[in-house]
């Protein structure tokens, strides 16, 4: 295998720990029994990553060359408990942190939490999946629009500041799932990040956890395929039109049409972004090759668990070699939603 550039870790510190629950959600949907499955096999109710293991991943992190630390995706970072430890870490080993957050900002505040996180990261990632309040709302239950608008302008206000004055700029991203319920908003989306002088929307199709909303994906049928090309032919036209204060046009990511067999299979030619790049780290240690739904990963293999096997070890392992080599023969990997057009 060619040698590896793992430049990004992300750390699943505390999956159970949310205060939104999102249609979509493996763990939080209110369709979800996600949490009463994990009691049942483990006993446990809350997974959270010892504070402990912190200082030992971030040291090897530092020898391999990795460049960022994503804390938690699957719950909210900025409610772990330990993620000023992170903070500080990140700058004594001179790693950036890459932030997706549910943009509510708890605990501190955004003004709070902007000074601290804008200087030492270089993307944050800001969940978002809507234009209007009856359709974020919807999706995002138990968040607020009017809250989630302000909070991003005044993020936004702050990072623009810092940037004056220091030259140190961090990359803003609205991140969302692409939803048959939603995307009818794109367009609408392109020019509110306009005006809010975002950097980035980056999405993804929806990995359809429960019965109640497969309806809801755009690789359900032809006329969904259908209606997601026209959607993204118009947010192309968009990100044309509402460009950024300073004429740039906002970067998309994964925002490329769907071809017809792709409700079925995707197309063999679709690289995966995340093999001989990034790992996860579980809350509980366990290793991962990619951030594919929990159990569905399992088919992938098992990488071994921290502490009991290192970072290095999992890249150089015959596991993970074979997967880097002959990941497209993988069921999981044939229908993943993550690849993408070389």
């Amino acid at each position: 295998m060619k040698d590896l550039n793992i430049w990004r870790i992300t750390l699943d510190t505390n999956p159970e720990d949310c205060n939104f629950h999102c249609i979509m959600c493996e763990e939080h949907s209110n369709f979800s029994d996600f949490k009463q499955q994990l009691f049942n096999k483990t006993g446990i109710r809350r997974r959270l990553m010892p504070k402990e293991w912190l200082e030992a991943i971030f040291k090897e992190a530092k020898e391999l060359g990795v460049k960022e630390i994503i804390p938690s995706t699957m719950g909210e970072p900025l409610l772990y408990e330990h993620f000023e430890t992170i903070l500080k870490l990140c700058k004594t080993n001179d790693i950036k942190l890459n932030l997706t957050t549910n943009g509510s900002f708890p605990i501190k505040g955004v003004e709070e939490w902007a000074k601290l996180i804008v200087p030492i990261t270089s993307d944050i990632k800001i969940s978002w999946n809507g234009a209007t309040k009856e359709t974020s709302e919807k999706i995002m239950q138990g968040s607020n629009y009017s809250t989630h608008l302000q909070n991003a302008k005044t993020l936004i206000n702050y990072r623009n500041e810092y940037f004056e004055k220091t030259g140190y700029y961090c990359r803003i991203t609205l991140q969302l799932t692409f939803l048959q319920n939603n995307m009818h908003e794109l367009v609408e989306i392109v020019k509110l990040a306009s005006d809010l002088g975002v950097d980035r929307i980056k999405g993804h199709h929806l990995w359809t956890h429960f019965e109640e909303i497969e309806n809801l994906s755009f690789k359900n049928s032809k006329n969904s395929i259908i209606k997601w090309n026209t959607i993204v032919e118009k947010a192309l036209e968009a990100q044309e039109k509402y460009r950024k204060p300073n004429g740039d046009k906002i970067t998309f990511e994964n925002i490329f049409t769907l071809q017809f067999q792709e409700k079925k299979e995707i197309p063999e030619s679709y690289e995966c972004p995340f093999l001989e790049k990034e790992l996860w780290i579980s809350a509980t240690g366990k290793i991962s090759p990619c951030c594919a739904p929990d159990e569905l990963r399992n088919s992938l293999g098992d990488f071994g668990t921290y502490p009991n096997i290192s970072i290095k070890e999992v890249t150089e392992s015959k596991i993970y070699s074979n997967l880097c080599k002959n990941y497209k023969q993988f069921p999981l990997c044939k229908t993943c939603n993550m690849r993408q057009p070389k």
